[in-house]
């Protein structure tokens, strides 16, 4: 049986839309289950020219393997305290108990925590639907107070880029922004996709792994600033 050609009307295509959408999806799916609240985004997407950090806390990271990218979500202060406070009361904190900057360490943590669960979740969906592998680095967090840009540090030979804005359950916004080279994959034969883990468990395991260390607050200062070292580290 001869495979169909990449145009044929058959041939199932996953692109970078399709990526995204599955990008998306993990985010509300790991978000909803560890705040026990709602968290949506907008039917429609943004194609921007470039990805960056921005005020008040960034959040990246970079994958690479079947095909390479970066993922920034870039969280209000209100977003990110919502989100904060929510997860750690839906795991039974106090309220007395929480910080009420956004700039605290612990916001740090939880909230990188809370995009490597987001990540793992894609990333095993990319194994699962697709077939293929990527891998990630350890989430980076940025308390920042003037805006970043960060462009991929990969060989990309078309990149492409693209934003979602994201609501939680008291409206507050984030965003979301996905740069990735420019890929297709076509469906050569047909197979079931595994069973998705159950999300519980997802983020028990990922609450026995060591916490990310928060990345330093930047400062007002030009070159030489703790985010500008960060960045320059990272080779970009």
């Amino acid at each position: 049986m001869s495979l169909p050609e990449d145009n044929s009307p058959s041939a199932v295509i996953y692109g970078t839309e399709d990526l995204l959408v599955s990008l998306c999806n993990s985010v509300t799916r790991v978000l909803n289950v560890a705040t026990h609240s709602q968290i949506h985004y907008s039917g429609m997407v943004q194609r921007i020219s470039k990805t960056c950090l921005k005020p008040d806390i960034g959040c990246f990271v970079l994958f690479d393997g079947g095909f390479s990218g970066l993922v920034i979500i870039n969280f209000s202060a209100q977003a990110a305290m919502e989100l904060y406070s929510s997860y750690l009361l839906n795991m039974g904190m106090s309220k007395d108990d929480l910080v009420s900057s956004y700039t605290s360490d612990e916001v740090a943590n939880v909230m990188g925590e809370l995009m490597n669960q987001v990540v793992g979740d894609f990333t095993g969906k990319v194994r699962r639907e697709l077939q293929t592998h990527i891998t990630q680095n350890q989430p980076k967090m940025l308390v920042l107070n003037k805006q970043v840009m960060l462009s991929v540090d990969a060989n990309l030979d078309k990149p492409e880029a693209r934003r979602v804005t994201f609501y939680t359950a008291s409206n507050n916004i984030f965003y979301l922004e996905l740069a990735i080279d420019r890929t297709e994959f076509i469906k050569m034969v047909d197979f079931e996709a595994q069973d998705t883990p159950d999300p519980d468990a997802l983020m028990a395991q990922s609450q026995h792994a060591p916490a990310a260390a928060p990345a330093p607050a930047a400062d007002n200062g030009g070159g030489g600033s703790d985010t500008d070292e960060l960045l320059k580290s990272l080779g970009m």
